[in-house]
């Protein structure tokens, strides 16, 4: 049995403001019939008891390929890139005039935001979601967050929605990611084939006994569990703690925010990073890899050095200047992520050489450090 790794950290729960909740298709379809209205009905009655309570919540919900396929009149999920595209365009005003029409029950109004990978890579582009988002919620607007999969692609997507709204507490700050699944949480084994499974009540998010259980290859890694302990190491990067729950148990929304010791909570091992950090971490594609020396890394690691050309050994990759580059050990173990300031054919041309030799081989500098410290983050996973 795995012992539990953090004592009375439910007490937490009953303090949260700002919550991101996510719930997955196997709550939402019927059975391959489309949306079950039903279901999305008990959710929006939650959803609109804690907006009167006072929380604010952003909703992340799958389910639009579903519905498109339904009205599409397919029996079968397809495979091609642009027919899922095509379902998920038409199942999405769908799952939205849904969500749309029970919250009116409420007097609440939602909104509809898509979005795709670039759109949190990017800094800019960063910035002006989360200002959108954080106008809706000001006006008391629920948002509806889902993955723009009309218009994404393999190399953009988030892969994920349990990941898309781990980074959609990244960029709100918010306080709590709550993922609603059909398991009652995250266990010490399959309880499908292990009859002596128990379900692990609280940890951190970042124990690497979890990777254990649910990681690739892991029992309980085809079914879902392995994104959602990915997401829950995403979102304690920025302070948050995560609950995953059964969506099957009575109202599990209010029963987690009132502190009730229901599915799995997962809390952050680390306190808040700064806004810009928060970005930083939660860049998941990596254009290049650097690789430090020992020195390099003692000084990125514990004193929270920039990184000078002078420690680096070796790069990889074909990445422009801005663009995010990771930072491994010579036994190829993630030390750091950060942006570049240099492009990597320049790259190549100064490793190794002090910062004052820097003109001599590119004939010009445009920083001293290839990395600065404020544009890197150290990852503290293992």
């Amino acid at each position: 049995m795995m012992e539990q790794a953090v004592a009375g950290s439910r007490s937490h729960t009953t303090r949260l403001r700002r919550v991101v909740v996510k719930i997955g298709s196997a709550l939402l379809t019927n059975d391959g019939r489309g949306l079950d209205e039903a279901a999305i009905g008990g959710w929006v009655d939650q959803l609109a008891e804690l907006h009167r309570r006072g929380v604010e919540v952003v909703l992340v919900s799958s389910g639009a390929v579903a519905e498109g396929m339904v009205r599409l009149g397919w029996q079968v999920r397809p495979s091609a890139l642009h027919d899922l595209q095509a379902a998920a365009a038409v199942g999405q005003t769908g799952l939205v005039r849904s969500y749309e029409d029970n919250f009116a029950r409420f007097d609440i109004r939602t909104a509809q935001i898509l979005l795709t990978h670039d759109d949190l890579s990017n800094r800019k582009r960063y910035l002006n979601a989360r200002s959108a988002l954080r106008t809706l919620i000001g006006l008391g607007v629920v948002p509806i967050v889902n993955e723009n999969d009309t218009v994404v692609t393999d190399e953009i997507r988030f892969g994920d929605n349990d990941t898309l709204g781990a980074l959609v507490v990244n960029l709100l700050e918010a306080d709590a990611l709550i993922i609603l699944t059909d398991q009652e949480g995250l266990y010490n084994a399959d309880p499908r084939k292990d009859a002596d499974a128990q379900l692990i009540s609280e940890g951190k998010a970042d124990d690497p006994r979890w990777v254990a259980v649910a990681g690739d290859g892991g029992k309980l890694g085809r079914g879902g569990m392995a994104t959602k302990i990915r997401a829950a190491r995403l979102a304690a990067r920025s302070g948050a703690l995560t609950l995953i729950a059964s969506g099957r148990q009575p109202k599990v929304l209010s029963r987690l925010l009132e502190g009730e010791e229901v599915g799995t909570l997962l809390m952050p091992e680390h306190a808040p990073m700064t806004a810009r950090k928060r970005w930083l971490a939660g860049q998941l594609q990596v254009r290049g890899t650097l690789t430090l020396d020992r020195g390099a890394v003692a000084r990125v690691r514990q004193r929270g050095s920039s990184l000078l050309p002078v420690g680096v050994t070796a790069v990889e990759g074909n990445f422009r200047r801005g663009d995010m580059v990771l930072c491994v050990d010579g036994d190829g173990e993630p030390i750091a992520k950060g942006l570049a300031n240099y492009d990597a054919q320049d790259t190549s041309r100064i490793l190794g050489v002090p910062t004052h030799d820097i003109v001599a081989h590119l004939g010009y500098i445009e920083a001293p450090e290839l990395i600065h410290r404020d544009n890197m983050v150290i990852l503290h996973d293992p």
